[in-house]
Order: structure tokens, then C-alpha cells, then sequence
């Protein structure tokens, strides 16, 4: 491998994957560099790789808006044709149920600015569309251990239907496509190699160091590490001027047989009344997952190299019960299935897409469990403010307006700044 780049990306996920293409189509020689053995094998490989548009700001739906349409074409956005593998995308539509985290009112405000399809229904429609549902309202969400969990819902639940809403199908194989996208482009992989410190020349980011000593100089370094860019940003003495935050949190999603008439083709439901989310799979089952309920507490993690990858009985017990309070004939297994991968999660669960007060240094972090849908969208965000950047434009002061290619929408990155206040109309979950 070449000791020198035009830029160094750390982190070959989902988001590293996506910048490292989108330089490289903009004329930078890249080198990606990942301590796992091939591209999506870390927090990505776990993903639910829900494609959804509900955000709490207009530049989030319309990353999220953009980003659909890239994922609907997946081999015509990344120019592949050989014949490979391709991850599908499935349009399942979602089912936004009625909860005080995400006000409908908001949404329908949201979608309207940007023309995104959406019908609101009532609890009959709702039973009508989804069979085997109870649309009971039980908010706030409770602990399954606690008797006010197993009372009677105090009303019942409308809720905001989105169609071109879905999933992803493979998120490893996603993330593989762009890696090779990102090779047919000149990107070359550094595997099974660590990032042990990072070059300077002067007053700007030069490169890094390798474990084992080797240097890789280069004129820019994004840091996408996902769950360990906090850690590195540390390492590297960045973070002087950041406002917002990112911690590791461990999160687990299980998985069991689906209900009697829900199919394998959707919808994928958010139920935040009850503090979970379900994404149907193409075998016949249901993926079941966690929306940070207030009655539960997080489980921050100090080391992501020492986190437990297993499914709990703990976790999948709560969540699946959870489930099962919405959709009476889904059957409680008594043993647990799933895994558990870390949320790189930022203070207000919106990523950071950003350079830092180190000239040269950038950072594609923060991604909080829910930026899996916007990476293809992500990468050109990364790359174009990578670009006028080092052309001289001052983002801090002059935010980048990002114009979208498949929609009317635009960008203002100054919402997914490092300087940004937080976002006080975030969900505080996933959701973001």
C-alpha cells in the first residue's frame, strides 16, 4: 500500500464506505482503514436498516427523503453491473404510531414542505390495515415487571402512515456494494489495521499512524469510526470547540416468529407508546427493538471492544413482552434470539457531519442508531463540505447549503454542525 493519500478515512462502515466513494468520485485518492477484517462487520453489520423520513428537523427529512431515492436504485447510484450481489430494497411502508415524542403535527408540517406521500389513520383504519393489532394506548411505556404495565389501555391510537417507507434487506451487503463502487473508483482498503495516532504538519492534520509503526501521510483524515470516534477524537486531542457530544451505548434487537397475518413484506411499525420498534423479514419473522423508553436505562458503554455482542433475557424479554401487548398473538419464546451491537450516540441524537477546529481533520460521527438510511446521502454531505472546505470556504461561519440530486430538498449542514445548539425538538431515542 502506497504511503501517501490525497485522504484517509477511519472506519469501513456503512458511513466510511459511503465518504471514502464519494471523495474518490471527486477526484481524492482514498485509503480506508478498518481494524475489522472486511468493510460493514462492525456496528452496520447489525443495523434493522429501517429507510424511514420521520425526524424531528426539516434537514433530517430531507437527508432521510434524498436518501430513499438513492437506496430505490441502488446499482444505478453506485454504478455497478457486473452482475454482483445487490442489496434490495424493500418498500414495506411504515406505521408511525401516535406518541407525545413524535407529534404527528410536526411530521404532516414536514412532509408537506418537501412533498412526501403520507395518510393519517384512525384506530379502525389502523386494525383495518395491519391485522392482529391492538391499538390500545398505554403511554407512558412501563416496565414489564411493574402491574401498571398489564393495566388496560386508557384509549386507543391513530397513527401516520408513510408508503415509500421500508428496509434495507441486507445491510452487510449493502455496505459491501459500496465498497466495491468505492475500489471500481480507486479506493483502496487497509483491513485488520488499526489507527494508532494521528500526523500533523503545523497547525493541520497530516496523515496517521498504523499499528505497527507504518505512516500514511494525506492532506485530509475523516473520522468515521462510528461506536469508537469518540475515543479517537480524544486520542487526537479534537473536541476543543464541539457543543455536542458522542457516547457509546450497547442496544440489542431480537428477533422471533411474526404474528398470524403480519407478512414478511411490512409495514415496519414505530411504537413509541410502548417503547419499541418492528420490522418484518423476508423469512416469516419479526425483528423487534428497543426506542429508549424513559423506563429504562441506557447502557452507556466505557470500552466498545469489551461490549457483550449476545442477546440478553433481560432485554429480549422486555421488548418482545412489549411487542406482544401490541400484537396479542405473538408469541413470547422462552429462550432468547438477537444480538447487540453500540450506537455511536451524539447529545441530541443527530449526527455530526462536520471539520473540527483541527484544519484537515473531519468528522462523520454521531450517528445514533439511525443513520444507516442516510448514508448514501451522507457520503456526497461529507465530500462536498470536505471539498469546499479545503477550497477555503469557512463552514463555520457561512454554512454549506447541500442541494439534493433526486429531490427539490436542501441541505443546510449547519444542522449536523459541531457547534450546533442542541436540537431541543428531538425525540431523545432513536427517532431522532
Amino acid at each position: 500500500m502506497s504511503a501517501t493519500a490525497d485522504a484517509v478515512v477511519i472506519g469501513a462502515g456503512v458511513i466510511g464506505c459511503s465518504v471514502a466513494l464519494e471523495l474518490a468520485r471527486g477526484g481524492f485518492q482514498v485509503v480506508v482503514v478498518d481494524k475489522a477484517g472486511g468493510p460493514g462487520q462492525g456496528s452496520t453489520s447489525a443495523s434493522s436498516a429501517i429507510v424511514r423520513f420521520n425526524y424531528s428537523t426539516l434537514d433530517g427529512v430531507a437527508t432521510a427523503w434524498e436518501a430513499f431515492h438513492c437506496w430505490q436504485n441502488w446499482s444505478e447510484q453506485l454504478g455497478l453491473s457486473g452482475g454482483e450481489p445487490v442489496a434490495g430494497y424493500h418498500r414495506a411502508g411504515m406505521v408511525m404510531l401516535d406518541a407525545p415524542p413524535v407529534p404527528g403535527d410536526r411530521a404532516r408540517k414536514l412532509f408537506g414542505r418537501l412533498g412526501i406521500p403520507y395518510e393519517d389513520w384512525d384506530a379502525d383504519e389502523l386494525t383495518r390495515r395491519v391485522p392482529g393489532i391492538d391499538p390500545g394506548r398505554h403511554w407512558p411505556p412501563k416496565r414489564i415487571e411493574s402491574e401498571e404495565f398489564w393495566a388496560e389501555p386508557d384509549g386507543v391510537l391513530g397513527a401516520l402512515f408513510t408508503p415509500d417507507a421500508g428496509f434495507v434487506e441486507d445491510p452487510l451487503l449493502a455496505t459491501a456494494n459500496l465498497a466495491t463502487a468505492a475500489r471500481n473508483q480507486g479506493v483502496r482498503f487497509a483491513f485488520r489495521r488499526t489507527v494508532t495516532g494521528l500526523l500533523r504538519s503545523g497547525s493541520r492534520a497530516s496523515g496517521v499512524v498504523l499499528d505497527g509503526g507504518e505512516r500514511l501521510s494525506s492532506r485530509v483524515v475523516v473520522n468515521c469510526a462510528g461506536p469508537w470516534s469518540g475515543a479517537l477524537n480524544r486520542a487526537f486531542g479534537i473536541g476543543a470547540d464541539f457543543t455536542i457530544g458522542v457516547r457509546p451505548m450497547r442496544q440489542e434487537v431480537h428477533e422471533v416468529a411474526a404474528p398470524a397475518g403480519f407478512g414478511p413484506t411490512g409495514p415496519v411499525i414505530a411504537d413509541l407508546d410502548l417503547g419499541v420498534y418492528l420490522r418484518p423479514t423476508l423469512g416469516g419473522g419479526l425483528m423487534v427493538g428497543g426506542t429508549e423508553p424513559e423506563c429504562d436505562p441506557f447502557e452507556w458503554v466505557d470500552d466498545p471492544d469489551s461490549s457483550n455482542p449476545r442477546a440478553t433475557a433481560a432485554s429480549f424479554e422486555a421488548k418482545v413482552t412489549r411487542a406482544a401487548r401490541r400484537f396479542p398473538g405473538l408469541r413470547v419464546p422462552g429462550r432468547p434470539s438477537g444480538i447487540a451491537a453500540l450506537y455511536d450516540v451524539a447529545s441530541d441524537w443527530t449526527p455530526i457531519y462536520d471539520r473540527t477546529e483541527l484544519d484537515g481533520f473531519y468528522v462523520a460521527i454521531g450517528t445514533s442508531g439511525n443513520q444507516f438510511k442516510n448514508a448514501p446521502v451522507a457520503g456526497r454531505i461529507m465530500a462536498t463540505l470536505i471539498t469546499e472546505v479545503e477550497r477555503g470556504h469557512d463552514h463555520d461561519a457561512d454554512p454549506i447549503v447541500f442541494s439534493c440530486a433526486h429531490t427539490p430538498g436542501r441541505i443546510d449542514l449547519g444542522a449536523f454542525s459541531r457547534r450546533r445548539p442542541i436540537n431541543a425538538e428531538s425525540s431523545g431515542t432513536v427517532m431522532g
